[in-house]
């Protein structure tokens, strides 16, 4: 743990080859439902990346990874934490790979913690609706509600139910914090009200889909606003610099990471039923709407 197996765990080496996509449709099969999933960071994206023969390519110098899964063409994208840097990642993808609108559904999957005493650990949530912290003056509603008809199929496969998920500017480290934003949302990320946002423009049906990783009454190891690098992903040598600096941290950054290695085992556990019943969806109406209550 100290290492960083969990921060850093079951990304793409080196040694991977890289295949430089030329032409989307040379690759893809249009008698299956092309499917993005999203994820912030390696390590979330690594127990499901196992069960599956993902092949690695790049596109516009963006890696991405992709496998048939049951009737679905998924293509998995990691766009980095924070809300930024998951808009232009999906945008710079999106603009290079969905030219000819052949994508018709994002999950935007990962990580995310709890604001309410509900949901613990482990637990797979589907929201309603996404509320960004930042304000956007050009939006009547900052708010996104993403395609009820993926979200009650979310339902079915076992997600629990959620009214609303708050996408931070910030992780949110300490308990307090939590409890400050538990009026406003269930749960919270980083990523969400971008990648849904993103993805509805290019015209791209969407569902959230997450483990919860942290309780709202649990502080988190390390601040790890103060671990990301340039590229917005979890630093290991900055985590152990924090560590090196408060060693009195390392047991419950070991909790934290089995904690966390646990629920992305859960979300991949639900990740392959879900796709396993939107195969057998024939058609999907609906689409994200801004909401106008």
């Amino acid at each position: 743990m100290v290492s960083g197996k969990w921060v850093c765990a079951g990304g793409a080496g080196e040694e991977d080859e890289v295949k430089e996509v030329k032409d989307v449709k040379e690759v893809s099969k249009e008698e299956l439902m092309r499917v993005l999933v999203t994820f912030a960071v390696e390590a979330e994206f690594a127990p499901w990346r196992k069960r599956w023969p993902f092949e690695i390519a790049a596109a516009g110098g963006i890696r991405f990874w992709r496998a048939d899964i049951d009737d679905c063409n998924v293509t998995v994208l990691l766009t980095a934490m924070g809300t930024l840097a998951a808009v232009l990642t999906v945008d710079t993808f999106l603009r290079k790979e969905n030219e000819d609108k052949s994508f018709a559904v994002c999950i935007s999957s990962g990580l995310a913690g709890a604001l309410r005493e509900t949901l613990g650990p482990g637990d797979i949530i589907a929201p309603r609706m996404l509320v960004p912290e930042t304000v956007y003056p050009e939006r009547q509603e900052n708010r996104l509600e993403v395609n009820a008809a993926l979200r009650e199929l979310a339902l079915k496969c076992g997600a629990k139910g959620t009214d609303c998920l708050w996408t931070a500017d910030q992780v949110l480290v300490k308990a307090a914090d939590k409890k400050i934003y538990s009026s406003r949302a269930e749960a919270v990320d980083m990523e969400s009200f971008g990648i849904a946002t993103e993805a509805g423009a290019w015209g791209l049906r969407t569902v959230v889909v997450r483990a919860i990783s942290d309780s709202v009454v649990e502080d988190l190891p390390l601040d790890f606003n103060r671990t990301l690098s340039d590229n917005e992903q979890i630093s290991v040598s900055k985590v152990l610099i924090q560590l090196a600096k408060r060693p009195s941290a390392i047991p419950a950054m070991v909790k934290f990471g089995l904690q966390s290695r646990r629920a992305a085992e859960s979300l991949a556990t639900f990740l392959d039923k879900y796709l396993r019943e939107l195969s057998k969806v024939s058609a999907l109406s609906g689409s994200n709407e801004m909401a106008t209550r």
